[in-house]
């Protein structure tokens, strides 16, 4: 790993570990609330990084896979304190949500139908609808500039809900159209950055300055030692699974299919969770809709991304799989493997391209690319907020394939839930008139949920 003497910039390892366990604990809220925890934290207060470098590495992050808000603490952990400060900071910022949705998927197994949990856990789904209706209008609001933008957000949510198209095919056309609408010099694939830096603390005043640390620099012979590193220690567990249990095997599946959305995952957490309830649910049948809600009720109430909804999906899928071991050992094993496929990517692409920075970022025609991917995951966060609707809304969905390779699922009427709905418009009205913030909705949702549950309504 990298080795050199004392940062220039003074702040030591162990301080910056403090500071980092800090931030992770405060990580609520979505990856806008994390992203400004941040900056408050280590741009305002800490003054460690200046306001153009800390966009700079916003940016790189959101042309990854994966939670841009983790990679953005492995980021500047790494330009900080090297390969150990990027582990620290980015680690430090999954710890917090493993172990709380691990306790918690514990106790969903073993209670999370029962009783007052679940009146507990309806009055979480109501909520989150509310706020995956809040994305899709705060995402499309910043992303959908032009009639060219809308139009891709519509083609993209007429793909996924009607003719069920897989995510990743979605990002390909989306990025393949962004690229060549670019090269070809149309105007609506343009992008503005992350407003430029004009404001805020100047590099020059930042504890890390101006200069740009020796290991920072692009050195192939280290990317690609990096590279060996991290591949082997990603995809050497799901190969061995495969080999050794079989491509069927719970575990195998489970390894391989959270491996392939950690390649695929551009968008957010919203986005990546209609690819996740696509599979979870229709191919894998290892959770049913409804609980997806649940998970991401979970995500949305624990610091940490909200990505770690995946570990939720993890451990039931292994927890009701036939694996041979105790449901409950092999659920907790399966949540850590699919924390372990879906963030060790993360700080793949980070150590192995963090260098390589300013090339992306000079790049118009892949700055273009992903404002049409952003676009179109504007189309499947709807998609999202439509099936969440549907599940939560109404006891019975039929599905009609009228040829053509349509696919549409249309409520049955009768079968509408009245709490469900009651709970749901007042959750939105919450967020939307009253601008309530994430974890006041979620708790006085879930109290609403306790007390239906209570008078027999839920």
């Amino acid at each position: 790993m990298d080795r050199g003497g004392p940062p220039g910039h003074g702040v030591t390892l162990s301080e910056a570990a403090r500071v980092w366990a800090r931030i992770a604990l405060l990580s609520f809220g979505g990856p806008a609330g994390q992203i400004a925890v941040m900056h408050r934290i280590l741009v305002d207060e800490k003054r460690w990084i200046g306001e153009a470098r800390f966009l700079h590495a916003l940016s790189f992050c959101t042309l990854l896979p994966g939670p841009e808000a983790q990679q953005l603490a492995t980021y500047i952990g790494w330009l900080m304190h090297r390969t150990a400060g990027g582990l620290i900071a980015g680690g430090l910022f999954v710890l917090p949500g493993l172990v709380s949705i691990m306790g918690l998927s514990l106790i969903y197994a073993a209670f999370g139908g029962v009783g007052i949990v679940g009146g507990l856990f309806f009055g979480l789904k109501c909520a989150v609808l509310a706020i995956v209706l809040q994305a899709v209008v705060r995402v499309g609001a910043r992303a959908l500039r032009n009639d060219a933008m809308r139009a891709i957000a519509a083609g993209a949510f007429a793909a996924i809900f009607l003719f069920d198209v897989p995510f990743p095919l979605i990002v390909l056309a989306a990025g393949l159209i962004g690229y060549l609408g670019t090269r070809s010099g149309a105007d609506s694939f343009r992008t503005g950055g992350h407003g430029g830096a004009t404001n805020g603390l100047a590099d020059a005043d930042s504890r890390l300055g101006t200069g740009m640390p020796a290991h920072a620099r692009p050195n192939l012979r280290r990317t690609l030692a990096f590279s060996a590193l991290f591949l082997t220690l990603w995809l050497g567990p799901v190969l061995a699974l495969v080999i050794g249990l079989g491509p069927d095997h719970v575990f195998s599946a489970i390894a391989v299919f959270f491996s392939k959305m950690a390649v695929v995952t551009f968008g957010g957490a919203y986005a990546v969770l209609a690819y996740v309830a696509q599979a979870a649910v229709d191919t894998y049948g290892w959770l049913k809709p409804g609980e997806m809600l649940d998970g991401l009720g979970l995500a949305e109430t624990t610091p940490g991304p909200l990505i770690m909804v995946t570990q939720f999906v993890g451990f039931l899928g292994a927890f009701r799989g036939q694996s041979g071991l105790d449901p409950y050992v092999a659920g907790v094993l399966g949540g850590l493997l699919t924390t372990w496929v879906t963030f060790l990517p993360c700080f793949f692409w980070i150590f192995a391209g963090a260098p390589y920075v300013e090339a992306l970022r000079e790049n118009r025609a892949l700055s273009g690319a992903l404002a049409a991917i952003t676009a179109a995951v504007v189309g499947v966060i709807l998609n999202l907020a439509v099936w969440f609707a549907l599940h939560l809304l109404f006891a019975e969905i039929r599905s009609l394939h009228p040829g053509l390779g349509l696919r549409l699922e249309i409520p049955v009427w009768s079968s509408l839930r009245g709490p469900a709905l009651l709970l749901s418009g007042a959750a939105i009205l919450a967020v939307f008139r009253f601008r309530a913030g994430v974890i006041p909705t979620l708790l006085a949702s879930s109290a609403a949920g306790v007390g239906l549950h209570l008078a027999g309504w839920a």
